[in-house]
């Protein structure tokens, strides 16, 4: 079964794109993780050069990257852009090669009617540069997503957005090839 590891650009308790993201993990056919990416520091190659050693935040988020089958980005819009804290995770990722062929999926999910598409280009271009493979058909924009939140249960509740998640998160696993022998998945 392939191993799904998952990064979300939000880093509020209770953001609308958390609950995307528990959501579309617990409809992923496999074992499932989330990465914290809230301890990154900030980008710098200074840290990361030749002869340096990766800072352990950045080490726990490549081993995690390296051990999953696939992964999930899940992302609000900010002034039509990627969140800060998820564009600084991917940086750290792009000279690593973790990401190589690895198949991706890309969710934003925004108050806006647009889904967060601004973003949502702008994750996937990143991964593809980063030699990701995105699946275009598990990538989605999830538009005017607050009222389809359940607040108590912290899940999407609205049946045609489940049943659009479920069918992206089928797209993935149906793309992703399990490492042998699959272990358990490990997070920062």
């Amino acid at each position: 079964m392939p191993r799904l590891l998952a990064l979300s650009g939000s880093l509020r308790a209770r953001s609308s794109n958390g609950a995307v993201l528990r959501s579309a993990l617990e409809l992923f056919d496999g074992p499932t993780a989330t990465a914290d990416i809230g301890a990154l520091p900030h980008f710098n190659p200074d840290l990361d050069g030749e002869d340096a050693t990766p800072p352990a935040p950045v080490a726990a988020l490549r081993t995690a990257v390296a051990g999953a089958d696939a992964l999930l980005v899940v992302s609000p819009e900010y002034a039509h852009g990627v969140p800060g804290v998820l564009k600084n995770a991917l940086d750290w990722l792009v000279s690593s090669g973790e990401c190589v062929g690895k198949p991706v999926a890309v969710i934003t999910a925004s108050p806006s009617p647009t889904g967060g598409d601004h973003a949502n280009a702008q994750l996937r271009e990143t991964l593809r540069m980063m030699t990701g493979n995105v699946i275009a058909d598990a990538c989605r924009e999830l538009p005017a997503i607050g009222p389809k939140i359940d607040p108590t249960a912290e899940r999407v509740a609205d049946e045609p957005t489940l049943t659009d998640l479920r069918t992206a998160m089928s797209h993935l696993a149906a793309a992703t090839t399990p490492a042998t022998p699959a272990g358990p998945l490990t997070t920062p």
